[in-house]
């Protein structure tokens, strides 16, 4: 099974749209949404490379602002354009991260690549398509790139499911330092923020944010999902007080790099 193939039997079947819109998944969104609220200005152009079902692009185009749209898998751009109103100035297209040659060069001053790095399995591909991203960015532009955390995938999947045993057996864990390794069939790639760091020195760009997206949220998720809106404030009032913090950003489901084309 390719890339491709596995994305499209992936989200046939996965409800990708209301998963950022349960309590627990906003967590997630709505962190994004912050970080990405610190550099917008009025008539900032945005892409989002890999928009699913077009939670972000949406948001952002109600808001007023210009958003282009890039999605690889066909029944999501069918959700997208089926929620897309008519006020938005919003595009979508069906396209692929690593070749973005249809959009020009310096051309966005926001660019969304949230999705992609979940489902690129080797370096080279990795490399490919933060390249594109900063290639349309113009220079002093923002990039927000998220990745799936390996070591919660480890609690979560491997223990508390207990799935370790055989995916050691499969070959899918290094036994002496517990990384993960994914082909299109798992559908998810998992970083460490090591692995980030190094993919990161091959370009010439400032990092302003290392942020876990929704930390220990997913533990909780009973929890978090029965907070009346007095309490989910609060929760996120101290999620965004801890997300970057070194001693704790690595406990998080879900990774958001920010930095700036120089």
């Amino acid at each position: 099974m390719n890339t491709f193939e596995s994305l499209t039997n992936y989200y046939a079947t996965h409800d990708e749209n209301s998963r950022l819109e349960s309590r627990h998944g906003q967590v997630e969104f709505l962190t994004t949404v912050h970080y990405v609220e610190k550099y917008l200005f009025s008539s900032a152009r945005i892409i989002e490379i890999g928009a699913a079902t077009g939670r972000y692009s949406h948001y952002f185009a109600r808001k007023g602002y210009n958003v282009d749209a890039v999605e690889l898998v066909e029944h999501n751009i069918e959700i997208f354009k089926e929620n897309t109103s008519l006020e938005e100035k919003v595009t979508v297209r069906q396209g692929n991260a690593l070749d973005l040659s249809y959009f020009g060069d310096n051309t966005y001053d926001i660019t969304l690549l949230l999705g992609p790095m979940y489902h690129l399995y080797t370096v080279e591909e990795q490399l490919q398509a933060i390249s594109e991203a900063l290639r349309v960015t113009k220079s002093g532009g923002k990039i927000f790139v998220a990745y799936c955390n390996n070591d919660m995938t480890m609690y979560q999947y491997c223990f508390k499911r207990e799935m370790v045993k055989q995916e050691m057996e499969r070959g899918m864990i290094d036994p002496q330092n517990f990384k993960l390794f994914s082909t299109p069939a798992e559908v998810f790639q998992m970083h460490r923020k090591e692995e980030v760091d190094e993919l990161m020195k091959h370009f010439n760009v400032k990092r302003l944010h290392y942020v876990g997206t929704d930390m220990l949220t997913r533990l909780i998720t009973e929890t978090v999902d029965n907070m009346d809106d007095e309490v989910f404030g609060i929760y996120m009032k101290y999620h965004l007080s801890v997300c970057e913090r070194e001693d704790m950003v690595g406990v998080t489901n879900h990774m958001l790099d920010v930095f700036t084309k120089l």
